[in-house]
């Protein structure tokens, strides 16, 4: 089993629900969710104008390898109603494998530790919330480090339901 840790993001419908949907139906593909972060308010990044997102991250073991955990997040993706028509465009659900143990990995399709998992804070805030002391394999930082060096300036918030940017 390895311990992998997942970014999940919604920009589309009922952003909270279907983050808790998505961790269901991950859990029936093998993924054994364990801690899991606060639930946050982010700004779209580097993207057309949309609704801002409700992201998180969940820390969990599996045995799937990393090719068939992807597939599952894309299974998974595909339920809930993503479809990819504009590009970083709105979205029901998104889910990216951000680290898979020590795994380096840099395929078609498939690059963990996640390429840019050191320049977003949208992903940095909730791992430092669950994971602060886990080490990026590539870069030999802890997360609570990459944090405080990310370039990123979009606004991260605790998650409040029905609350809108200001």
């Amino acid at each position: 089993m390895e311990q992998v840790y997942l970014g999940l993001g919604s920009n589309v419908g009922d952003r909270a629900a279907t983050l808790e949907k998505a961790l269901l139906a991950l859990g029936a593909r093998g993924l054994e969710v364990g801690a899991r972060s606060s639930l946050y308010l982010t700004e779209p990044m580097d993207a057309p104008p949309q609704e801002w997102f409700v992201n998180a991250v969940a820390g969990g073991r599996t045995a799937l390898a990393p090719e068939d955990l992807l597939k599952a997040c894309q299974d998974v993706e595909r339920e809930m109603g993503r479809v990819r028509v504009v590009f970083r465009g709105p979205r029901t659900l998104d889910l990216d494998i951000l680290l898979y143990g020590s795994l380096v990995r840099d395929r078609p399709g498939l690059s963990i530790p996640h390429p840019r998992l050191q320049e977003r804070r949208f992903v940095l805030v909730p791992l430092d919330e669950i994971a602060p002391a886990v080490v990026h394999p590539v870069l030999g930082l802890t997360v609570h480090e990459l944090l405080l060096r990310c370039p990123d300036g979009a606004e991260v918030r605790p998650y409040v339901p029905d609350a809108r940017p200001s």
